[in-house]
């Protein structure tokens, strides 16, 4: 099925030749609009013939324009035909001439101004492969995480940075992205430096998610018809390294609870987070009216920051204690909660009051939850939904937890038994 775009006329018109001995027209084929693709800005093209008139008919009734100082032209008179009319038969001639030299450039425009779909959609395509990639991800970045936790910010405007770096600040056209490209940032990405002052390389798992938001883009610049081939689909990430995730026993979990803070919000929160799962980016955000009674149980209504879902979790007297009095529906339920950034010091100065050595940041909160519940027989599918995640297989990490200490449960018990 063909598919017409805006009309391009050729209309043959007069010029004032810059000769001042006589006056003298030259006559040009004036062609517009004119589009090298079929989303392109129009572009006019003023194409001359080799003909000069000097004996033009002006038509007093239809002015061209009127200068400053009011002089008046006016535009040249034309036959049924539409052919510039004059006084000599040899300018006639010229005229006839130029209008033949029209006729053929507005056949060639209408053929060549009926596109078929697919020959729309190559022009388009050979448009989108000369774009730059790094740029196309930047803008990709600021749409998709408008209201994204900071932690997606921070990480996509890291992956920014290090495409730059791996071209060496040279574009990055999707004309050159291919697989052998991204199996070669892949490599890249294993020994990519660390961003925030930092010396060294990234780890693994930073690599890895560095990677997997790498082909995000990709295959965001698919489904927009930037690539012709889904690439990222056609490369593995990067393993990541299981990593020790640290959480607190009940009695570890007591002691903190019998300690002072030096921010009592920071000592609430957390201990929220430790009966919710909640993640501290929800917990902060947290209003009053997304807590509501239904029955003998409390229960929070929200959108996860991190992954957008709509969820709702049931929380306990206790947990629901730990929120204190009761304000408006738009109020903050942890007014003054720091941020993450701001979060570390005084809760290790707490953490280490209590007497506990490990390693324990705000996210471990939610790591207990999660170990405790197993341990407590909950199923690992009620757990998954508790917390929020999309795949089951995200929770069974923590299975790996339980199961560590019902080794050393096995293996707690001894008796002598008598060698033979």
């Amino acid at each position: 099925m063909k598919k017409s775009f805006q009309h391009t006329k050729c209309t043959v018109k007069l010029r004032k030749s810059e000769a001042k001995t006589r006056d003298e027209w030259w006559l040009i084929i004036d062609i517009y609009p004119i589009y090298k693709t079929p989303n392109s800005k129009p572009t006019r093209i003023k194409e001359a013939v080799n003909r000069t008139v000097t004996t033009p008919i002006w038509d007093k009734t239809h002015i061209a324009k009127t200068t400053k100082e009011g002089v008046i032209t006016y535009k040249p008179k034309r036959d049924a035909n539409g052919v510039i009319m004059c006084r000599s038969a040899v300018d006639n001639d010229s005229c006839l001439y130029a209008d033949k030299v029209r006729a053929i450039r507005q056949r060639e425009y209408d053929n060549a101004e009926l596109y078929t779909d697919n020959e729309a959609e190559m022009a388009a395509q050979n448009e989108r492969s000369s774009c730059d990639y790094i740029e196309y991800f930047k803008h990709l970045s600021e749409k998709r995480h408008k209201n994204a936790s900071n932690s997606i910010v921070i990480n996509w405007n890291r992956v920014y940075e290090l495409l730059k770096i791996y071209t060496e600040g040279k574009p990055l056209l999707f004309s050159t992205v291919n697989v052998k490209l991204v199996e070669d940032f892949k490599m890249f990405m294993l020994t990519a430096p660390q961003g925030g002052g930092k010396s060294g390389t990234v780890s693994q798992n930073t690599a890895a998610t560095y990677f997997s938001i790498f082909k995000a883009g990709l295959k965001q610049a698919f489904v927009d018809g930037y690539l012709n081939v889904d690439v990222a689909a056609k490369v593995k990430g990067i393993p990541e390294e299981e990593s020790r995730r640290e959480h607190l026993t009940l009695d570890e979990l007591n002691m903190l609870a019998a300690t002072d803070c030096d921010n009592p919000i920071i000592k609430r929160a957390a201990l929220f987070s430790a009966l919710t799962g909640l993640r501290h980016v929800d917990i902060q955000k947290m209003k009053w009216r997304e807590i509501v009674k239904e029955g003998d149980h409390y229960r929070v209504n929200f959108v996860q920051k991190k992954t957008k879902g709509v969820e709702y979790t049931p929380i306990s007297e206790q947990a629901y204690g730990l929120c204190g009095e009761r304000l408006d529906d738009n109020r903050l339920v942890f007014e003054g909660l720091p941020s993450t950034s701001w979060i570390s010091k005084p809760l290790e100065r707490w953490i280490k009051a209590a007497g506990i050595t490990k390693h324990i940041t705000f996210h471990c909160f939610r790591h207990t939850f999660a170990t405790l519940q197993l341990a407590n027989g909950t199923d690992i599918y009620t757990i998954s939904k508790m917390l929020g995640h999309t795949k089951v297989e995200t929770t069974q990490i923590y299975t790996k937890i339980v199961d560590q200490k019902k080794e050393n449960a096995a293996d707690a018990i001894k008796i002598n038994l008598p060698t033979k």
